[in-house]
């Protein structure tokens, strides 16, 4: 059985070449997975949904949702405040 999400990723993309897939069927998981690959700066080379590749929409959706995610963690951790004040101030969900 096929994995709902598999996202083929480079962890050192200056110093490493080796391409690595996570594996996940928990939409949530899969864009905290994304999250991580941003926060570390990791190479993002594909996302696919039940073996297929998701179209740029599909997958800019999926992106921008983490990284909104990313941002609000990030704003309410440096600012000291918690997610509801973070999306009133900055308009960004958790």
């Amino acid at each position: 059985m096929l994995a709902k999400y598999d996202i083929d990723y480079v962890i050192h993309p200056h110093h490493n070449k080796r391409v690595d897939t996570h594996r996940t069927d928990d939409p949530v998981e899969a864009e905290d997975f994304l999250m991580n690959l941003l926060a570390s700066s990791a190479r993002i080379h594909s996302i696919r949904h039940e073996g297929v590749e998701l179209n740029k929409v599909q997958s800019d959706q999926m992106l921008r949702v983490a990284a909104e995610r990313l941002a609000s963690r990030l704003l309410g951790g440096a600012l000291g405040i918690d997610n509801v004040e973070v999306k009133h101030r900055f308009g960004l969900t958790a």
